[in-house]
């Protein structure tokens, strides 16, 4: 009986597919014994995105590279050079943890949009662990602080427990390079021929872990450093009634002098020494804990300074954590956005992007498991129209997204400004899935395929209904004079460590990307 059962199954499967698919496909697909995917044949589709990403990610033709003015012209001669604004030193711990150390009791989450207290802290963590959310807070009592940090330097999890990325051991504590800039400094510094000149409060420690490649103005140069606390969690793990559903991090700080940008005066000062190829710009959300008053007249400041570059420089601003939605409407609509070629930015400050500015599906308190790929491109396409150059008689700078969720990455760019773009995105996608599992390479026993193998362009109509082909990892599509790039993560089953992906995603897309000079930012 269960035999003529599957025959039939086998029949109308295949009838069904004869109007949708190739006879090659029909045949791949009733073939046995590999009819359904199988944990093996799952496993082949991960065999075939990454050996394509290896066939098909290559370095643009024109790169990064112009030689250097000033007093540094010898050091970096032949070289190019990248600035970046915002650093600090990584602590990294366990999140729940460090709680049950400091005795506080699992209950309900609560987000907070400035941390004052171990309450404060634990529900914050709570709210964002549930999740499997990365989100970044300020704390305000440096007092309370110090202590949550001295407790975390002597907490068993900050031993030497991870290898993946460049760190420092000092007794028992391991510290890590931290800070957007930093991070993506540290990233491009991989490649030989980048030089990275690194603007921001750079401490003893940190300027003994940043790579020789990387440059630091005496002027940014400080007695002490800034110190991040990194409160990681496992997918699955569990802490009273919460659990997390992946594995991620939770961020908060004590930090005034990246949160009061303080290093932007040298910034500055080191653009009309050095003559960038490109400006990446971080830290901004650092000073939302910092009060109206204060990242006002800041926020004006860095206005000023990003307007000062040259039009032909394209300059990145990489987006991180925020809640202040008066705050975010002034850096997308009157402020920062506008005037920068680029940005990156994840699924939880995509949607805030929304919420702030009112835009489409701004009524989703959160995503649900997997962002849809519908409603993310028509997030992505109306910040292009709103706050960038998507209209051609439009005065903004704003040409480039990088999106980047757990199970896939979308790179979107205006036509005419942007090129190997379908390299940039999947080389960003490849290095998420290989420095979260510690390696220089994906190894596909160690990673698995979550991306959606069909999805529509839009949530609304008109849409396009799309589909992944793994041995073309890369499915394109426009709305408009908007072109839009999507690639599937192979996501490490066991990551070891996720603060620093979205930084080497986006440095890692940067690398790949090419600039169309014949059309002016």
């Amino acid at each position: 009986m269960w035999r003529k059962a599957l025959a039939a199954a086998l029949l109308a499967f295949a009838v069904g597919y004869f109007y949708h698919g190739s006879p090659e496909q029909i045949l791949q697909y009733i073939s046995l014994p590999n009819f359904q995917q199988s944990s093996q044949s799952q496993n082949s589709l991960e065999k075939v995105i990454s050996a394509a990403w290896e066939t098909l990610i290559t370095l643009p033709t024109r790169q990064w590279s112009k030689v250097a003015v000033g007093h540094s012209a010898d050091m970096l001669r032949g070289r190019s050079e990248l600035c970046w604004v915002n650093a600090c030193v990584d602590v990294v711990v366990s999140g729940v943890g460090l709680l049950q150390a400091l005795a506080v009791d699992p209950g309900a989450g609560l987000d907070h949009e400035v941390l004052h207290s171990k309450e404060d802290l634990k529900e914050a963590f709570i709210h964002y662990m549930g999740r499997g959310a990365a989100a970044e807070r300020f704390f305000s009592d440096k007092e309370v602080f110090q202590r949550i940090a001295r407790s975390a330097a002597e907490y068993p999890g900050a031993k030497a427990r991870l290898t993946s990325s460049p760190n420092f051991l000092r007794g028992q504590l391991l510290f890590y390079v931290g800070g957007n800039a930093a991070l993506i400094g540290q990233k491009l510094a991989t490649y030989p021929d980048l030089m990275v000149l690194l603007c921001g409060p750079v401490g003893p420690k940190l300027h003994e872990m940043l790579d020789e490649q990387i440059v630091v103005p005496p002027e940014s140069l400080q007695e002490t450093d800034e110190f991040h606390l990194i409160l990681e969690y496992k997918a699955g793990e569990q802490w009273g009634s919460t659990q997390a559903p992946q594995a991620n991090r939770f961020i908060f700080s004590h930090d005034v002098s990246n949160g009061e940008m303080s290093s932007l005066e040298t910034f500055v000062a080191s653009l009309d020494d050095f003559d960038p190829d490109l400006v990446v710009l971080s830290g901004l959300h650092m000073m939302e804990g910092q009060g109206r008053e204060v990242w006002e007249e800041r926020l004006k400041e860095a206005v000023s300074a990003i307007s000062d570059i040259r039009k032909d420089i394209p300059v990145h601003l990489e987006l991180a954590s925020m809640t202040d939605k008066d705050y975010m409407n002034s850096i997308m609509q009157e402020q920062v956005m506008p005037i920068v070629s680029s940005i990156g930015l994840n699924e939880q400050e995509l949607l805030f992007l929304a919420q702030a500015g009112e835009g489409p599906h701004a009524d989703l308190a959160a995503w649900k498991g997997i962002p849809d790929v519908g409603r993310v491109s028509d997030i992505l396409l109306w910040i292009l129209e709103q706050h960038g150059r998507s209209d051609p008689a439009s005065e903004a700078d704003l040409t480039r997204i990088h999106f980047h969720t757990l199970a896939y990455h979308i790179l979107v760019t205006v036509d005419g400004y942007w090129a190997n773009q379908a390299a940039a995105v999947m080389a960003g996608a490849r290095v998420a899935s290989s420095q979260a599992c510690g390696l220089q390479s994906v190894d596909v026993s160690k990673v698995e395929l979550k991306a959606p193998l069909e999805f529509h362009s839009s949530h609304g109509e008109p849409r396009e209904k799309l589909s992944l082909d793994p041995a073309q990892p890369v499915t394109a599509w426009r709305r408009g004079n908007v072109t839009f790039y999507m690639t599937p993560v192979l996501v490490c089953k066991q990551p070891l460590r996720t603060v620093g992906l979205g930084d080497a995603i986006s440095a890692e897309g940067l690398v790949y990307s090419e600039l169309k000079t014949q059309q002016a930012f």
